[in-house]
């Protein structure tokens, strides 16, 4: 019960509290845009790539672990599906709106505040299998979220964005972005070559994890903004279900078909659930949409997530009233 409420309080002090530092560095002018950029930069291509080299490291690798891939892809597409099935994106008028709408829906917070939270309740190797599914959710962005800002944006007129991926392919997949990839590839081969990892690499991990979660939080803080929240708030409540509900509680019985490791089944439970993503605003804001529609979701999914639906899924767990342990 003791270890419990120590990992409970770091659901405030490294998932709540840098949120709220984020917002007020903002409000008070303590941290430029340039300076919240290089936050998230900084998390992706040092800290999440020393961390992902850590965790790959000491990560037995499995057949039921090839099912992740699939749901990295169908975290974000089931939900599109849905919406596009239900036309729930017909309830705006303009088109750009439609298209923020849908993009809004696609992308979820899984390697930064999925993997934090699935550390928190599980231990390294639950991050480790997060990673996994953040390494192949990152292609969504390329590969659906793009090439549909690119359509929204030209009013579904130009469809020339294949041209634009054919001449550019190489700075999409070819980055320091990437670079965690490098690192997933080099921790499994140490693995698999019977290399024992640094005694003090569980040290290192755990200080790294509390890190990283600092400085990927401080920027999502930092991105918050309120003031059109209520125009698009109750518009895009339909989203919670769906992304929250719908989508794990699928993702839990399709899962079971691969695996009955709680742990994994754990985890995937817990990022299939996680609330709308940065990417979302990334993508509109960069083809010009309405970053103030997808704002909307993004602040409610968090809130939900982070006050309610996390902590109550850990508690259920660690008292034995849910198999995911």
């Amino acid at each position: 019960m003791e270890d419990t409420t120590l990992r409970m309080v770091y659901i405030f002090t490294d998932i709540i509290l840098p949120m709220i530092a984020g917002y007020v560095a903002k409000r008070r002018s303590w941290l430029t845009p340039d300076q919240s950029n290089w936050l998230i930069r900084f998390n992706i291509i040092v800290i999440m790539t020393s961390l992902t080299l850590l965790s790959f490291w000491v990560l037995p690798m499995r057949t039921d672990l090839l099912s992740l891939p699939f749901f990295a892809f169908f975290n974000g597409l089931l939900p599109l599906a849905v919406v596009l099935l239900l036309g729930r994106q017909r309830k705006f008028s303009s088109f750009v709106d439609r298209g923020s709408y849908l993009i809004a829906a696609i992308p979820a917070n899984t390697g930064m505040l999925g993997g934090l939270c699935s550390y928190i309740l599980y231990g390294e190797m639950s991050y480790a299998y997060v990673q996994i599914i953040g390494v192949f959710q990152n292609l969504l962005m390329f590969f659906v979220l793009f090439p549909m800002g690119y359509y929204y944006q030209h009013g579904g007129k130009d469809r020339n964005f294949f041209v634009f991926f054919k001449d550019n392919w190489k700075s999409i997949f070819i980055n320091w972005n990437q670079l965690s990839v490098v690192a997933l590839v080099i921790g499994t081969a140490l693995h698999a070559a019977g290399i024992p990892r640094p005694a003090a690499g569980t040290t290192i991990f755990q200080a790294l994890i509390h890190v990283s979660a600092w400085v990927a939080l401080i920027p999502v803080g930092y991105l918050i903004d309120f003031s059109h929240f209520k125009d698009y708030a109750r518009q895009t409540l339909d989203l919670i279900p769906i992304k929250m509900v719908l989508t794990p509680l699928a993702s839990y019985f399709l899962a079971l078909c691969f695996t009955s490791d709680p742990v994994l089944l754990g985890t995937i439970v817990i990022v299939m659930a996680t609330p709308c993503a940065i990417n979302a605003l990334i993508t509109e804001r960069l083809y010009d949409l309405n970053v103030n529609l997808a704002m909307a979701p993004f602040i409610t999914t968090q809130l939900l997530y982070i006050l309610i639906l996390y902590p109550a899924f850990y508690l259920l767990v660690s008292w034995g009233y849910l198999p995911f342990k």
